[in-house]
């Protein structure tokens, strides 16, 4: 082997290793799809006007009114989604009747909302608990997946920031 070709071997594995995202063995109560092409946004309809997603970055969440946790996460999305507008879409999915999630007065939704009784991404996605959240980039890919409030590995809006910016044209 030459000489030159181990340097920009090492090179080539240091960039492509730097690219990719990480869960750092964080819990997932779901299957990884993480560093994956995002799977198809699928609804059974929406609560609210159906968002523009071309070209944008999208934060699902998996959530329920019932969910204590999930109720505290919906004051932080409408922040991000007021903050990050025009370049992040955030989409609310809960498997509730139309009516449960429409009743919701407090906290407030301020994103896109939609119900999916079928619970079809829910199955896709393995998820088996609640708030569940995905990031995907504009190009389609899941940068960021998991619990947005688990300590230690929160999604909070300096994160979001962070991947947004590395994976803008990603």
């Amino acid at each position: 082997m030459k000489a030159w070709y181990l340097p920009v071997i090492f090179l080539f594995l240091a960039f492509t290793a730097a690219g990719q995202e990480t869960n750092n063995d964080k819990p997932l109560w779901a299957k990884s799809v993480l560093n994956k092409n995002a799977p198809e946004l699928i609804v059974e309809e929406w609560i609210s006007n159906k968002p523009k997603t071309k070209g944008k970055f999208i934060l699902i969440d998996f959530w329920a009114t019932w969910c204590g946790p999930c109720r505290m996460t919906i004051p932080q999305l409408n922040d991000v989604q007021q903050k990050f507008s025009g370049k992040l879409v955030v989409i609310g999915i809960s498997d509730e009747p139309f009516q449960t999630i429409k009743n919701l007065s407090e906290p407030q939704i301020k994103y896109s909302s939609a119900r999916d009784s079928h619970r079809t991404m829910y199955n896709q996605l393995g998820v088996s608990a609640i708030p569940h959240c995905l990031l995907i980039s504009p190009k389609g890919t899941v940068i960021w997946e998991g619990a947005p409030l688990l300590k230690g590995h929160e999604l909070t809006e300096k994160v979001i920031h962070d991947l947004m910016v590395k994976y803008k044209n990603r």
